[in-house]
């Protein structure tokens, strides 16, 4: 079985399809390996923001209507934050799997690296969201009604749970890197 991999001075070389006065800018190898961490906080990132935005917005509604129970509706916003640490989890395990003074970084290894990131990421941001939307319409909901307050943690615990998915295929998923140059 023939491995690929790529040398750290050269780019892959274009499709014979392209016209020969067109040529992509070479790729660094340091930005090659680096891609997938980018990847992955982008999208958690956006996941945690938008869901700590949401709900925020919902802790801010009920400081008008009951000023009381402002600190029982941060939980949410809490949530959403835990999201950023799933993905510095992820981020500090493919940065480890990655040896920059290597000769050669295999395509195995970039595309589990990059399918870690990605399904951490991904997740991360559909937890996020969930998270915002629960969030605000459930903190909202306990103003009006306070036994819903359980509830509302049990939907949030469940859109977190998308996440901790996220972050255990993640983990499957970077622990393959390395293992296409085992002999």
């Amino acid at each position: 079985m023939k491995r690929h991999h790529f040398s750290a001075s050269s780019a892959p070389p274009l499709p014979s399809c392209f016209p020969v006065s067109f040529s992509f800018p070479p790729l660094s190898p340091d930005l090659r390996l680096i891609t997938p961490n980018i990847f992955l906080l982008l999208l958690l990132g956006m996941g945690a923001a938008y869901g700590t935005a949401k709900s925020g917005v919902g802790v801010a509604s009920m400081g008008v209507m009951r000023p009381e129970l402002v600190m029982k509706s941060i939980v949410p916003v809490v949530m959403a934050g835990v999201l950023g640490i799933y993905g510095l989890i992820i981020a500090v395990i493919i940065s480890t799997g990655i040896n920059p003074k290597a000769k050669s970084y295999y395509l195995f290894d970039g595309y589990a690296h990059l399918s870690s990131g990605l399904s951490c990421g991904l997740a991360g941001l559909a937890a996020g969201m969930a998270i915002g939307i629960v969030g605000d319409a459930g903190v909202r909901a306990n103003a009006q009604q306070p036994k819903l307050f359980v509830g509302m943690i049990l939907i949030l615990i469940f859109a977190e749970a998308l996440a901790l998915y996220g972050l255990i295929v993640g983990i499957i998923l970077s622990s393959r890197a390395g293992q296409s140059r085992a002999d």
